[in-house]
């Protein structure tokens, strides 16, 4: 990216990703093995961590804090190229998606003993896999505020991000299931609206005591404050398929959160959303992403995917000007818009060139070894 150091900004992502057997395509648990070797690879000085915390067959790659979306896209490339060369060192295959395309065994791990010990069945099967965003803001209310207005954009972002059609080798006829998986949970889906800090930590208290909550301080919604930090985190997109996939949803995230910043400046409030249109809205992003209709959040209406797009694209112009992002956003959205409309009309060419959103790629590849197999070669130039 030539153009995203024109403004200084606090931005991290955490990337989840799966670890397969290149044999059968299934997911193997190789995570310890992984991390520990690539863990020997890095240089003295870099914060940016690789770890395992839900399932040995998946790993998590964190950037650490960033100060430009240049430099954000420099940590991305590098953590993804150390996981795929510790992977080959492992004699298994690094895969971007959000969901496994062919399971293996969870092999959970401690921490998911204790997911699995709350959730039940519903996790029993569950390899998620998702692209984490978290960008800083001036105090720990305006985090608050903050999330209030992204609401109505979060359908969109996650429609942009689908990656997860396959599960257990057959197609689900969603394009992102780890979101129809997430939703199955409780405190997911839509972040409600909050007042104030005091009002969202009394939720989150209250959620806690009623025992839905793995962490007391972590509920499951697409978007949270987090005042300890003074940031919002944003859990609403699949894994990107590729490092362009996930700096596209970064971009805009941090484009949203100023244009929020400017809309609270200005005295502008966020937009009422209802209960059951958030819930339709994501629920249409995940079943058909950009290649069906959406549900515009604040009309209530059916829409166009491509439109909402053209809308959050206008109302965060101006902050993608200041970021110097403007260009590779537009390009980044026309590659995903170029084939996203029917499956069928996908060809393997689209494929190899990023065409495409994740869930239409997938589909094109072929039989599910075969997705398996491009998700293994998309995650950094050369590999697989």
């Amino acid at each position: 990216m030539a153009d995203g150091s024109a403004a200084t900004l606090a931005v991290g992502v955490e990337e989840e990703l799966l670890l397969v057997d290149p044999g059968t395509g299934a997911t193997v648990p190789a995570a310890p093995e992984v991390c520990h070797a690539a863990a020997a690879m890095r240089a003295a000085g870099d914060d940016a961590a690789l770890r395992s915390r839900w399932s040995a067959a998946r790993v998590e790659a964190v950037t650490g804090t960033c100060p430009t979306l240049d430099e954000l896209a420099r940590r991305l490339v590098h953590n993804r190229v150390q996981l795929t060369t510790a992977a080959r060192a492992a004699d298994v295959w690094l895969v971007p998606s959000g969901c496994a395309v062919l399971d293996g065994p969870v092999a959970p791990t401690e921490r998911f003993a204790g997911v699995a010990d709350v959730y039940g069945g519903v996790v029993a099967d569950h390899h998620p896999c998702g692209c984490h965003v978290q960008v800083g803001v001036p105090d720990p209310e305006t985090a608050v505020a903050v999330v209030n207005h992204l609401r109505p954009w979060l359908p969109t972002l996650l429609a942009l991000s689908v990656n997860s059609p396959f599960t257990g080798g057959a197609d689900t006829g969603y394009a992102s299931w780890r979101a129809v998986q997430r939703s199955r949970l409780p405190a997911s889906g839509m972040p409600p609206h909050f007042a104030s800090v005091r009002a969202y930590e009394a939720r989150v208290a209250r959620l806690a005591e009623q025992g839905v909550l793995v962490d007391d301080a972590s509920p499951l919604w697409l978007a949270r404050p987090v005042p300890r930090l003074s940031a919002v985190d944003l859990r609403v997109a699949d894994t990107g398929i590729d490092v362009d996939a996930t700096l596209l949803q970064a971009a805009l995230t941090v484009a949203l959160v100023r244009t929020a910043l400017t809309d609270l400046a200005a005295g502008r409030e966020a937009p009422a959303i209802g209960e059951q249109v958030a819930a339709t809205a994501l629920w249409s992003s995940a079943r058909h992403g950009m290649a069906g209709p959406g549900i515009h959040p604040v009309l209530e209406r059916q829409a166009p995917a491509a439109v909402l797009v053209t809308e959050l694209l206008a109302a965060v112009r101006p902050a993608l000007e200041d970021l110097g992002a403007t260009q590779m956003v537009r390009e980044a959205v026309r590659r995903l818009l170029r084939s996203d409309t029917a499956t069928a009309t996908a060809t393997a060419t689209d494929t190899g060139t990023g065409t495409g959103t994740g869930a239409a790629r997938q589909r094109a590849a072929g039989d599910p070894y075969e997705v398996v197999r491009m998700l293994a070669t998309s995650t950094v130039p050369g590999a697989g």
